[in-house]
């Protein structure tokens, strides 16, 4: 069982304190080339949304709480915390060597203004949603209350006070997000929307920026105010933006760039092969699956459904077709998540092929298909390379029990779009990366009513129960059993059909120290060491 502890829920563990001053970095301190999946948009952090931002910004602020580089949770600007009986006022004591890269102290007001910015309809927030659970939030953002009635408050100087809604266990996750990062107000009353530029962004985090040039690289430096700033070891970092996987694992191989966040999937085996150990395989926070149209026949037929879902060899997908770069799915949810029990699984998981064809052709003959009566599919997805692989290889185990398939594959912002707004299909691809790592942020994909999701209209009134029951429920562990018996209702009715969980990977030069694979795809370059 992955539950959150009392203690740390109630006090987080205090850092070091003290204000540190190092010396400057020294010309001959070796620089950490990062290689990153993109180019930020901004580096404002109230208007990103990508994980490619969220790495910079990682480097750049720190909010309330904040990740080791072992994708825990621990604290950040806050040195404790305290949680009211009823689980809905949080108080956050900030830590009194808490400065921004200008020497300014970070104080509770920074976070009051912060939060009121993002959730301010006029600041046009990506990602404000994440913030929901903050009472009062879904109304200020829809522009029907001012931002002043948000329930945040700052008391005094170093104490910030955030009150809910209803009970979310998974809120010190949230405060770890993009979204809730501080910025410096008197930067952003006095530049506008250049407050994030090189020579105007004043952060709060180990390190401050330095230069950006488009599509080369972002430099950054230890931010010499930053309290624990003495002990890290990596002066200078150069962020080097790597769309073109291909070309990235070059320029590694010439070393050029010293870590990949990313990999071709294509190229997996041959790099293991190559690099060995440097390449880095960790679990993930997304899954991949096929959604159901219920309100076509016979896809309302539970039986077809199971049939289609034991005919497909997971394993082959993940290791061949995906070149493990996936994991098999045999539940909704990956495990590992925080609140959570283990998931539950998957049925005849550990069947021979030839049961599980068995099993599938009995379930397609009590639902009136065979020899006689073959069941035809349309299957709709996303045109990638690994996804038509998919396709193909999908198509093919469902051949193996009389099924006929035909596709319909279009660019990726047309097949979403397709399916957010209720066109016809008969199977499609879904996918899903979580905000945060926690049940609910998997199930309610399937709730009633989510249609911009929820592309089958599978509706199940135990299922919403149970998530409404989970949302007010105080006990963890209770929480974590309802959510287990809804995820157990999704997986014996199957409106999304699992098929792959996603994982992280990375290519890391030998050179570089302190990376861990995580469920968090986490690796703040504070807890890293580079080799001379």
């Amino acid at each position: 069982m992955s539950l959150p502890r009392r203690t740390l829920l109630q006090t987080g563990a205090a850092l070091a304190a003290g204000l540190a001053l190092p010396a400057p970095a020294r010309a001959a301190s070796p620089v950490y080339r990062r290689g990153n999946d993109a180019d930020p948009e901004t580096l404002d952090p109230h208007k990103t949304s990508t994980v490619a931002e969220a790495h910079i910004l990682r480097d750049l602020f720190e909010g309330l709480l904040t990740y080791d580089n072992r994708g825990t949770i621990i604290p950040g600007m806050a040195e404790r915390w305290t949680v009211s009986d009823d689980r809905l006022t949080y108080r956050f004591h900030l830590r009194p060597d808490g400065r921004w890269s200008n020497g300014d102290a970070v104080t509770a007001e920074d976070f009051l203004f912060s939060l009121r910015r993002i959730l301010d309809p006029k600041t046009a927030a990506k990602y404000a949603e994440v913030l929901f659970p903050i009472r009062g939030a879904a109304a200020v953002n829809a522009g029907e209350q001012p931002p002043e009635t948000l329930a945040v408050a700052a008391p005094e100087a170093r104490t910030l006070e955030i009150g809910l809604a209803e009970p979310v266990p998974y809120l010190l996750e949230l405060l770890t997000h993009q979204t809730s990062l501080p910025v410096h107000r008197p930067s952003l009353e006095r530049w506008g929307d250049a407050f994030a530029r090189p020579g105007n962004l004043v952060s709060n985090g180990p390190y401050a920026l330095v230069d950006w040039v488009p599509n080369d690289r972002i430099t950054l430096t230890k931010n010499p105010h930053y309290r624990d700033a003495a002990a890290i070891p990596i002066e200078r970092v150069d962020v080097i933006p790597t769309p073109d996987l291909a070309a990235a694992v070059r320029r590694y191989a010439g070393r050029e760039i010293d870590s990949l966040s990313d990999l071709p999937a294509d190229q997996i085996a041959s790099l293991t092969q190559r690099f060995g150990t440097q390449v880095q395989l960790g679990p993930g926070l997304g899954l991949l699956a096929i959604a159901f149209n219920l309100r076509k026949e016979p896809f309302g037929d539970v039986r077809v459904r199971r049939a289609l879902s034991i005919a497909i060899d997971r394993e082959f997908l993940a290791d061949i077709v995906w070149g493990q770069t996936m994991a098999p799915a045999y539940s909704f949810c990956p495990p590992g998540l925080d609140n959570a029990l283990p998931p539950p699984l998957l049925p005849g998981r550990e069947d021979g092929p030839i049961d599980r064809e068995e099993e599938a052709l009995r379930l397609l003959a009590e639902a009136g298909y065979g020899p006689g009566n073959p069941l035809a599919i349309e299957y709709r997805f996303n045109v990638t390379d690994n996804n038509r692989n998919t396709a193909i290889a999908l198509a093919d185990a469902w051949r193996g029990i009389g099924v006929e398939t035909r596709f319909v594959s279009t660019d990726a912002k047309t097949h979403f779009a397709y399916l957010r707004d209720g066109g016809t299909f008969d199977l499609a691809r879904m996918s899903w990366v979580a905000d945060y790592s926690d049940p609910q942020n998997f199930l309610f994909l399937l709730r009633t009513g989510n249609d911009g999701f929820n592309a089958g209209r599978w509706s199940n009134p135990g299922f919403d129960g149970l998530l409404t029951r989970a949302a007010g429920e105080r006990d963890v562990q209770a929480r974590a059993r309802m959510l287990f018996d809804a995820e157990k209702i999704v997986l014996d009715e199957l409106p999304w059909l699992p098929l792959l969980h996603y994982r992280s990977k990375a290519l890391v030069s030998p050179r570089l120290h302190g990376m861990h694979p995580n469920i968090r795809n986490v690796a703040p370059t504070r807890y890293l060491r580079l080799d001379p």
